[in-house]
């Protein structure tokens, strides 16, 4: 972390082999609490947190496809059309 004329700039970790910074601007008395509140807020917009979990493990197509329709069979049962 390195606060330099008014700009807050964090490091992440990698994203596509490109180191991700995230810049935030430190306004005229603002705590350096509030901006790390800031910071976290769009740290966890980009989902860069979420990708990393997601590629923590290796999950087969077949897979990753049966339990999408699983999760669709049931969300269609019990929000779908009560008709």
């Amino acid at each position: 972390m390195l606060i330099r004329s008014k700009l807050l700039y964090i490091c992440t970790p990698f994203k596509n082999d490109i180191l991700f910074m995230l810049i935030i601007n430190v306004k005229d008395e603002e705590s350096i609490d509030r901006a790390l509140k800031r910071y976290k807020r769009k740290f966890q917009s980009t989902g860069l947190l979420k990708e990393l979990r997601r590629r923590k493990n290796f999950t087969k197509p077949s897979v990753k496809r049966r339990n999408e329709i699983l999760n669709a069979e049931y969300r269609q049962k019990m929000y779908g059309d009560k008709a």
